[in-house]
């Protein structure tokens, strides 16, 4: 890492001057989001029209198979904002205090992280670290966009096990006497944004507060182990976007080489972190819709593996939905700890036999409904983590099957507002 900048520290952050341009039609929610509902990506269609916004940077994964005929586009708006629309923050850090979509407020805090500190690779001992398995499949299309991109526009959330509240939730007092950057409600039930530009003095607070964090005494205190490989971020939202980061910054590296690349923008990501003990973040599961199956055969498939499972761990449940049923399903001795990652591994398996079969990650419960009600589709509800397991289990087990968790509902995750030079 360079020797003169934290892991997490301040960036040239972009913005577009608030007074001539709607930061509600402005900021869209993360391309993650509603990924088999485009009629939600229709409606912002709408409701963005012609005025500037981010949702031209951007690529829905709703359209992930439009790759190459989006691609041109999406890169020519980057370069109009460049030109037009955007003015830089030098050297800056931010407080965001967010108004969720059940009224409850987050905080967090929006710089850099230094890639060389992140690797999302099993077995992992860095100090930023994948939440969940990485699928490498899902990097190729990511790094297609990033690849030749002027700009990133961060949705990444990192965690911070900081249940004494010493990093981000101080800064909240001074921001409130201060105007903001910018403060504006979001499109579709996202609540409201508001963010401040941080002071130096707070700036150096953050960075020794963070530090603090990983000291020997501090993992012992958290963790029981003094020894332990220090986490100090630990992925909650945008894991492939993070990783699809650091692919492109290792590929600039070993054509540039290490010296050039040390100070290249690529190396650092724009990311928000936020304490993993804020009152109003939440740990939703995130459901399984599986289509292209008939349902009975399906849950009799699933059924009859299940029961042949002798592992050790607490008893499971799992509700099934269909077209034309309910079903609650029990697994009595299941191998792994979550429920998820009990599903998960039929689901792996399955797909693997049978390639025309495909399944979504779902964020809500209605939602999950309304698309295992289809002909031909079957959905799966069951309980998710407690937040309070994250650390541990990353710091003693590894990364948690993919898609675990969601922090909160879909409308609650990060909107693109943000924007940084890569290159």
């Amino acid at each position: 890492m360079s020797e003169n900048r934290a892991v997490f520290d301040t960036a040239e952050i972009l913005l577009p001057d608030f007074d001539r341009v709607d930061g509600s039609r402005w900021a869209v929610v993360a391309c993650d989001q509603y990924t088999s509902e485009p009629a939600y990506w229709a409606a912002v269609e709408r409701q963005v029209g012609d005025a500037p916004s981010t949702l031209r940077m951007i690529l829905p994964e709703v359209y992930l198979d439009e790759t190459d005929a989006r691609l041109p586009s999406v890169h020519r708006a980057m370069q109009e904002a460049l030109r037009d629309t955007l003015k830089a923050y030098p050297d800056a850090m931010l407080f965001l205090y967010r108004r969720q979509s059940d009224g409850s407020y987050r905080s967090g805090l929006i710089g850099a992280i230094d890639l060389e500190a992140y690797d999302f690779h099993a077995g992992s001992t860095s100090l930023i670290r994948a939440t969940e398995g990485t699928v490498l499949e899902r990097i190729p299309p990511r790094v297609a966009i990033r690849r030749d991109a002027p700009l990133e526009l961060p949705h990444v959330m990192l965690l911070i096990d900081d249940p004494n509240r010493t990093v981000i939730e101080p800064t909240l007092i001074g921001c409130r006497e201060r105007w903001p950057l910018y403060n504006f409600d979001l499109m579709e039930g996202g609540g409201h944004v508001c963010a401040y530009r941080l002071e130096h003095f707070e700036v150096e607070r953050i960075r020794r507060s963070l530090a603090s964090l990983i000291e020997p005494q501090a993992m012992a205190d958290r963790y029981g182990d003094a020894s332990l490989a220090p986490l100090l971020f630990a992925v909650g939202d945008g894991n492939h976007s993070l990783a699809t980061a650091k692919t492109v910054y290792e590929e600039i590296k070993a054509k540039v080489g290490e010296e050039a690349a040390r100070n290249h923008p690529a190396r650092y990501a724009l990311v928000e972190i936020v304490n993993l003990h804020d009152n109003a973040l939440q740990f939703e599961p995130i459901y399984r819709a599986v289509f292209g199956v008939d349902p009975d055969a399906f849950y009799a498939e699933l059924r009859d593996s299940l029961a042949t499972l002798h592992g050790n761990a607490a008893p499971q449940t799992l509700l099934a939905v269909s077209e034309k049923w309910e079903r609650e399903l029990t697994v009595e001795h299941p191998v792994q700890q979550l429920t998820v990652g009990t599903l998960q591994s039929f689901l792996s398996d399955y797909t693997a036999r049978h390639p025309e079969v495909t399944v979504d990650y779902i964020h809500g419960v209605a939602s999950l409904r309304a698309l295992a009600t289809q002909p031909n589709a079957i959905g799966f509800l069951f309980d998710g983590m407690r937040k309070d397991e994250l650390f541990r289990t990353v710091i003693y087990d590894g990364a948690l099957p993919r898609k675990t968790f969601s922090m909160g509902h879909a409308p609650d995750k990060r909107y693109y507002i943000e924007c940084r030079r890569i290159r």
